[in-house]
């Protein structure tokens, strides 16, 4: 197999991060009980996910990334950023094309976890 089964992005206030991507990306939410933290299984329709409570302190700021990072695909790579800035995110790497490929960026969330979005085009370049 070897391939992406699953992700996890942690949160110092999942709640807010529940919020944050259902309003950039549309995910609905399923709050999983009899955990000793916090933990929101997302469904999105594909790869399978959650935001748990994060075990230990937010790393500072300009730490780089400590976790996997992940992108998503989605239709309008500027509507979706524009989404990501009005939700209180940031950018993390402006938009980019990957020759032939996509255009690509990366965004910081509000609990400053790194995560990608792509726009697929093959005239990108």
């Amino acid at each position: 197999m070897n391939t992406v089964a699953y992700f996890e992005i942690q949160s110092s206030n999942p709640g807010r991060e529940v919020d944050f991507y259902r309003q950039v990306f549309g995910w609905e939410f399923s709050r999983e009980e009899g955990l000793p933290f916090e933990y929101y299984r997302i469904i999105s329709g594909g790869i399978p996910g959650a935001i748990l409570a994060r075990p230990a302190a937010t790393p500072a700021p300009g730490q780089g990334t400590n976790a996997f990072t992940v992108s998503m695909e989605v239709e309008d790579f500027d509507a979706c950023a524009l989404a990501i800035l009005n939700g209180g995110g940031q950018v993390a790497l402006p938009k980019f094309a990957v020759a032939g490929r996509c255009w690509q960026g990366y965004f910081i969330d509000p609990d400053h976890n790194v995560f990608g979005i792509f726009q697929v085009d093959e005239k990108a370049g």
